[in-house]
């Protein structure tokens, strides 16, 4: 027997519903003892929830569910399991007899769906209510009172296997191999969906932007257990890009919208330069949605006009953050913004940060700093950025009391889609107290960095690599003296598995100062110091540095540091990481690893929309003999 597999079961497995759990916290304030409580919601859990406050169900029917997955395949079994509603929504009401049977007759059409997914075309899903099997129901069913029997059976059938794989008109010269059309493998719905959008895909970036698919299909053949497939496609003309237009655009100029996207008439036609093009306008932050539309014809000129559809967001913006540490304390921060600020979407951000609550006694121990920050995307060519920046901050660490501003400016250019290049200007004034006693210092700086990312995520990275080198020659004014640092760093991500739940990460970077005759010449907030959650958990902030004989933190010439962790996720939400760090700072240009610090522990990892939730513990390996002998961190984003 053989049948033609329904495309809209083929394309029914991507109709999964989810649930989407909040990130934020909703806080309801209770106005009196006498009102009813009301729920609130932290990480997407409701707490504190009242029977009114819940979603009322009309008529509820209660059913009772039997379920049998017809498979001891754990990976078979659990995607019949979680294609069910029934199933995932087992002990809930559904609304009224007419609702229990729609939804069995949803999730029949679900489960074959997930059987297709798996190679499973002779698969046979039976389910019965109150006894009767779905197709004989009446139209108006009237199941007696109390708890509903709901049972389904699936009888999963053999996985068929790939036979005959056509690839036709456009389509006929590539190897079906290359779209894991492979004869003998199994035959998943997935894989041939997948197929035939990646056969549109590269025909497309041929630059042919009418490329279509004009034929898909699966022939099973229930006797032999296999599937035929025929996959046709249409490549349509070469075109290039046609004349651009902007809309949705109000207070942001059009023509700035069009020059940043880099989307330019003339341009041969690239699927993967219009992506980035977008993605580049919505990193802007001042547009709500960007979208891209391409035109159904070429025109006459056998171009291809194209339409940026934008929509802008709230140009002013202000919040706040927080972080915790058992040894640093506890830090607040907020910040005032704007993001179009002169029409091309010029950026002014004023923030404000105060940081060691509950390190020592009073407020000796507090540290402020304020800043306001400018950037002009564009400046000096699409791919580039000017900033200019203003900051102010009193730093009292173990290490030194330091009051310092700042001025700078620079840019950043975009070398390529992962490199980038910036330098700029930077003075200081500094006033410092650290065991070398009072110094000020006045500097003048050139920063240059230069940055290659090839991280798939960079709030939650699970693949690729960062690799950053800076040099900061400075002269000091004051001492008449002239030094300069360097630093190096590389961080590299690497899943495990199919479904990438473990992630391997690991961190290694080095720095060193040259030139000043003496250690006190640098400023201390410009020496090297380790410790802290962003460099070697376990310690305090600035803790691991050259120490004189009264055991002060000195702060050094240069560092090594290294870490690693395992980030395994739990469930889709929830993730452990067992980390490894270790350091060493040294008073000499070489690093002479006489004093090597490691900390070690595990941390809890909650995903958001703008990045993991993060705590870590983590124990000193070789803590310092007045040393804590353990750290909590609490903060937003992994630890590197």
């Amino acid at each position: 027997m053989r049948e033609r597999i329904d495309r809209r079961r083929l394309s029914s497995a991507y109709l999964r519903a989810g649930t989407i759990l909040a990130a934020a916290c909703v806080l309801a304030i209770l106005p009196a003892a006498a009102t009813p409580a009301f729920a609130f919601k932290i990480f997407g859990m409701r707490f504190f929830e009242s029977d009114e406050e819940k979603t009322e169900v009309i008529d509820p029917v209660n059913y009772t569910l039997s379920f049998n997955a017809g498979t001891d395949d754990d990976e078979l079994k659990n995607a019949i399991e979680a294609s069910s509603l029934l199933k995932q929504d087992d002990g809930q009401p559904v609304s009224g007899d007419l609702g229990l049977v729609i939804k069995a007759r949803d999730d029949r059409d679900r489960i074959l769906a997930a059987l297709y997914e798996k190679a499973r075309y002779g698969g046979v899903v039976d389910i019965r209510i109150n006894g009767t099997p779905l197709d004989s129901l009446p139209p108006l069913p009237d199941f007696p009172s109390g708890n509903v029997p709901v049972a389904v059976t699936v009888h999963p059938g053999p996985a068929f296997t790939f036979d005959s794989i056509t690839l036709s008109g456009d389509a006929a010269s590539r190897s079906a191999a290359d779209y894991g059309l492979i004869r003998g493998a199994r035959a998943d719905s997935t894989v041939i969906i997948k197929a035939g959008e990646r056969v549109v895909a590269d025909l497309k970036a041929e630059g042919r932007p009418l490329a279509r698919l004009t034929d898909r299909k699966a022939i099973a053949d229930h006797k032999t257990n296999t599937v035929d497939v025929v996959i046709s496609a249409e490549g349509g003309p070469v075109a290039n890009v046609g004349d651009v237009t902007v809309t949705g655009a109000k207070d942001v100029d059009p023509g700035f919208v069009k020059y940043y996207s880099m989307i330019n008439a003339g341009q041969p036609y690239s699927p993967e330069r219009l992506t980035k093009a977008a993605d580049r306008l919505r990193q802007l932050g001042v547009f709500s949605s960007v979208t891209i539309h391409e035109a159904e014809q070429v025109s006459p000129d056998g171009t291809l006009p194209m339409t940026i559809e934008v929509s802008e967001g709230k140009q002013r913006y202000f919040g706040a953050g927080a972080q915790f540490s058992t040894i640093d304390g506890f830090g607040v921060q907020g910040y005032w913004g704007h993001r179009n600020l002169f029409g091309r979407a010029e950026s002014l951000r004023i923030e404000g940060a105060v940081n060691g609550f509950g390190q020592g006694s009073g407020f000796d121990d507090i540290g402020y700093s304020a800043g306001f920050l400018f950037a002009k995307p564009g400046a000096f060519g699409p791919a580039s950025t000017f900033t200019a920046s203003l900051k102010a901050a009193i730093a009292d660490t173990d290490a030194y009391y330091a009051t310092s501003f700042t001025l700078a400016a620079g840019a950043t250019f975009e070398l390529t889609d992962l490199d980038t290049l910036s330098f700029g200007v930077e003075g200081a004034w500094m006033d410092v107290n650290d065991p070398f006693g009072d110094n000020t210092y006045l500097t003048a700086a050139v920063p240059i960095e230069y940055v290659r990312d090839t991280r798939d995520n960079k709030l939650n990275p699970t693949t690729g690599y960062r690799a950053m080198i800076n040099a900061k020659p400075t002269y000091e004014f004051d001492h008449s003296t002239f030094f300069s640092s360097f630093e190096t760093s590389g961080s590299v991500y690497q899943a495990l598995g199919a479904e990438e739940r473990i992630v391997l990460a690991g961190r290694l970077g080095a720095g060193t100062i040259v030139g000043a005759p003496t250690l006190p010449d640098i400023p201390a907030p410009r020496r090297f110091y380790l410790g802290g959650g962003g460099t070697v958990r376990g310690y305090g902030f600035q803790d691991i540095s050259p120490r004189n004989s009264d055991n002060e933190p000195l702060g050094g010439r240069s560092y090594v540091l290294a870490s690693a962790e395992v980030r395994v996720n739990i469930t889709e939400k929830i993730g452990i990481v067992p980390f490894i760090d270790a350091g060493t700072v040294s008073r000499d240009e070489i690093p002479d690893f006489s004093d090597i610090r490691a900390g070690a522990g595990i941390g809890l990892r909650y995903a958001t929309p703008f990045g993991p939730i993060r705590v870590d513990v983590a124990v000193p390996l070789n803590p310092y003999d007045d040393g804590d002998s353990y750290g909590i961190y609490a903060g937003i984003g992994q630890a590197f």
